[in-house]
């Protein structure tokens, strides 16, 4: 039934109401409806998403399945698959309703068409709908309901027409209390002379489709032909439409697509039209599979190829052909596992600061865990550090493994080579300071990496400083390289400010396609289409692709790890090492007073600490813990410390709506660069509380140790080996330090955090031969105070801001230098 092919926003209010009292439980409810959705990745809902949802019970009218059927409205879900998700979830009362109430709905599957008449001719008007039995049908001219023998039936006939007859038509049609109308229809009066519609007797319309256009599978790379023809006298025009857009350059009676993408999937109709007649074909489906030769896993006969040649070499019958001998099966792409860094420098010390890198790390970051990555994410790092990283994340990579490295910060590109900027890079920085992409690549190249995507939103302008020809490895002949630069050649990167985040006009794009389940190049493509629609961006910034991707892969791909369920095992343990928040504590002081002590992840390298009073005696009148006496080696603005609310503390990303219990005041502190963490993390919780027959304040403190977290246990700060020893070819869990006892992988049920793995594998970077220290940043208010104007070489002009949803106030470039 076509209706199932409707998207949920098709619902009426009354519908989705009943729905969501439905769904409004804890047993069989919202929460258990978004994990059975979640079986597609574009409508797996993120963690914040889910307590929003939750937080609607807070609300009189609010609804958490109300709010959710939303959701799945706005990213077009279709009934059909609602459907199929209440049944998996064994709802069957929601499932029942939904399937009465898609029985009763009406649904117009002809419209009348506008028409030209002769007075004695005969004019037809049909409207014709599906739906539950029992369609009653109302024809109007104007207002004014018609009520002749045909005015009550689906075909509304007009003969003799007369000029009384002209105006606008429309068909109501009903069943019960429930009715839909149809689109107006246009009959007016021409002179006898035009076109008569008895030049074809079998059409009431004076036009004669002959033939539609058929539905079809077809492959990438192969050609696609579709025909509709008509008969009709002035003869009929043509216009094809692709998913209801116009085809400008098909205006022929065939439609000829020599060498289709996925891009070409959807629906196909054609309008054939003269000066007295309009029609349109029936739809055609077009759907588009895997290339027959790149995409296909070739099975070979029991004739080896080898066999066969020899055999040939020496006989004078004539060659079976070899396309005889191999057939073709085609397989869906999956990886065995699925890794990303993302790297964020905004802080630096001898160059322009950025605001744009953390808000597009941050949105980057949910978008890629909802597609099952395994995700760090990082702010900041100096030139040890961003080694450091890049070689544990050439430890996660595999056989078949996806990996996406994304970085965002100051950059330039000398020869061909582009090169990243440390946040500790000196005014005058060369090669020799920075981290060549291309260097990158080849290591991931070593690991027969199913995929590599490498996405640069930097700047690609000539640094004039560095005249050395760096020359890295040599590239491997592996057809799955994918480059997404965020501008071209010699060209800059702009960040645009929108109220307190920047987001760069890369990630601004990049965010509404990313989760498309399209082959990752068809993705960007699409995105540097959006990118040149943009009136703004027009002739300023232009993504650059490069790809010599030949499978059809793309980031939504599933996992398989059949093939190598020991080295998952060893990536997801590791993963998680690297990903552990401390407990969730309690703590009694000696005056009676309960206070605890959360934790949650920010980034991988950024957490938030966050103190509640539980409980207090009845003569304490006031009180409050806050946090102090940090370790040296962490960056903490004392200013933003212990605040009222995240924004206070300098968190512009994570929502108080988050937190367990928000009606309890809270406070909160930033620890951000855990990275540079050399020992166990230990701080002081002061407790200031006053008595109700005392005006002196007191004071206990209490210390608290909670060991490394996040990424602290792999530390960065420390210099690699030039060559570290594989974990595929021996896996030694020993070696991963698992778990110390100040800490737990899993969070308690009152903390917070995002979803967290990790893991290793092999190889690493070769360090340049000067031996370099972790720099320490200094304090900077930057990232967190009001927005200021950056110190910007060159900035865009505004004045045109109406083409994006983002407010583009302010857009500053990133500078290389």
């Amino acid at each position: 039934m076509e209706e199932w092919n409707m998207s949920v926003g098709s619902l009426g209010e009354q519908v989705l109401d009943m729905l969501s009292k439905m769904l409004d439980n804890t047993t069989c409810g919202w929460r258990q409806l978004a994990t059975a959705v979640s079986e597609q990745p574009q409508f797996r809902c993120s963690e914040s998403e889910l307590t929003s949802c939750s937080l609607q019970v807070l609300s009189t009218a609010g609804s958490p399945g109300r709010t959710l059927l939303a959701r799945l409205a706005d990213r077009s879900c279709s009934l059909d698959f609602l459907l199929r998700c209440l049944r998996k979830m064994d709802h069957q009362e929601a499932a029942q309703y939904l399937t009465s109430t898609l029985a009763e709905l009406i649904q117009i599957t002809v419209q009348p068409q506008a028409q030209q008449a002769t007075v004695g001719g005969r004019v037809v008007l049909t409207c014709r709908a599906s739906g539950p039995p029992g369609l009653s049908y109302q024809w109007f001219r104007g207002k004014e309901e018609i009520l002749d023998e045909t005015g009550n039936t689906p075909e509304l006939v007009l003969r003799p027409s007369l000029p009384a007859h002209q105006g606008h038509y429309i068909c109501r049609v009903h069943h019960g209390e429930t009715f839909i109308f149809s689109q107006w229809a246009h009959v007016r009066f021409v002179p006898t002379a035009g076109c008569s519609s008895s030049l074809f007797p079998g059409s009431v319309s004076g036009l004669r489709i002959v033939r539609q256009p058929l539905s079809r599978a077809v492959s990438e790379g192969d050609s696609l032909f579709l025909e509709c023809s008509a008969e009709a006298n002035p003869p009929v025009q043509y216009e094809w439409y692709h998913n209801m857009l116009p085809m400008t350059q098909h205006k022929t009676h065939s439609l000829k697509i020599p060498c289709v993408t996925t891009a070409h999937r959807g629906q196909y109709r054609c309008k054939m039209f003269n000066l007295y007649h309009e029609a349109w074909s029936d739809t055609a489906t077009i759907t588009i599979g895997p290339s027959s030769i790149t995409d296909a896993s070739w099975v070979e006969s029991s004739i080896s190829m080898a066999s066969f040649m020899q055999t040939n070499k020496h006989s004078n019958h004539n060659t079976v052909p070899v396309a005889d001998m191999i057939s073709f099966v085609v397989l869906p792409s999956t990886a065995t596992d699925k890794v990303a860094l993302l790297i964020g420098n905004m802080n630096y010390l001898y160059h322009t600061q950025l605001c744009a890198p953390i808000a597009d790390v941050h949105e980057l970051t949910n978008l890629l865990r909802q597609m099952d990555f395994k995700v760090v994410s990082l702010l900041d790092l100096n030139w040890q550090e961003m080694h450091s990283a890049v070689t544990e994340f050439l430890l996660l990579l595999d056989k078949g493994v996806y990996g996406l490295l994304y970085f965002a910060g100051h950059g330039y590109e000398n020869y061909g080579n582009s090169f990243m900027v440390p946040i500790d890079a000196p005014a005058s920085y060369t090669s020799e300071h920075c981290l060549c992409v291309q260097n990158i690549l080849t290591r991931m190249q070593e690991k027969q990496t199913g995929l590599n995507v490498l996405l640069l939103d930097m700047c690609r302008k000539r640094n004039l400083y560095d005249d050395v020809i760096v020359e890295p490895g040599l590239l491997k002949v592996t057809a799955n390289i994918v480059f997404g630069y965020a501008t071209c050649v010699d060209a800059e990167a702009y960040e645009v400010k929108r109220e307190d985040v920047a987001n760069g006009i890369f990630i601004s794009f990049l965010k509404r396609r990313v989760c498309e389940d399209e082959k990752v190049t068809v993705m960007l493509d699409r995105v540097g289409e959006d990118m040149g629609r943009c009136e703004i961006t027009r002739g300023r910034q232009a993504l650059e692709l490069r790809s010599n991707l030949s499978e059809r892969r793309s980031l939504t791909d599933q996992i398989q790890t059949a093939e190598c369920s020991a080295s998952h095992s060893a990536r997801n343990l590791q993963w998680a090492v690297a990903h552990v928040l401390p407990r969730s504590l309690c703590l009694q002081f000696d005056c009676g007073v309960k206070v605890q002590l959360g934790f949650a992840a920010e980034f991988s390298n950024i957490m938030v600490i966050y103190t509640r009073i539980l409980e207090k005696p009845q003569d304490i009148v006031s009180c409050c813990a806050q946090l102090t006496d940090f370790p040296e080696d962490v960056d903490i603005d004392l200013k933003k410390s212990n605040q009222e609310t995240l924004l206070e503390a300098g968190s512009l990303l994570l929502i108080k709506e988050n937190l367990p219990s928000p009606e309890v005041p809270s406070l909160y502190t930033r620890i951000r660069c855990l990275q540079r963490l050399r020992r166990e993390l230990t701080f002081t919780i002061c407790l200031h509380y006053t008595y109700s027959n005392m005006d002196d304040e007191v004071q206990e403190r209490k210390p608290v140790t909670v060991g490394k977290p996040l990424v602290s246990k792999l530390n960065l700060h420390e210099p690699r080996p030039p060559h570290a020893r594989s974990a595929s070819s021996s896996v030694c869990l020993d070696s991963f330090n698992v778990l110390e006892s100040s800490s737990s992988v899993g969070s308690a049920s009152d903390a917070w955090s995002y979803p967290a793995q990790s893991g290793r594998e092999s190889s690493t970077i070769d360090s340049p031969t000067s031996s370099r220290s972790g720099n320490i940043p200094e304090e900077t208010d930057c990232e967190f105070d009001d927005p200021q104007p950056l110190v910007a070489n060159k900035s865009l002009p505004h004045s045109q801001i109406n083409d994006m949803n983002y407010k583009f106030s302010d857009m500053y470039n990133f500078h290389s230098h």
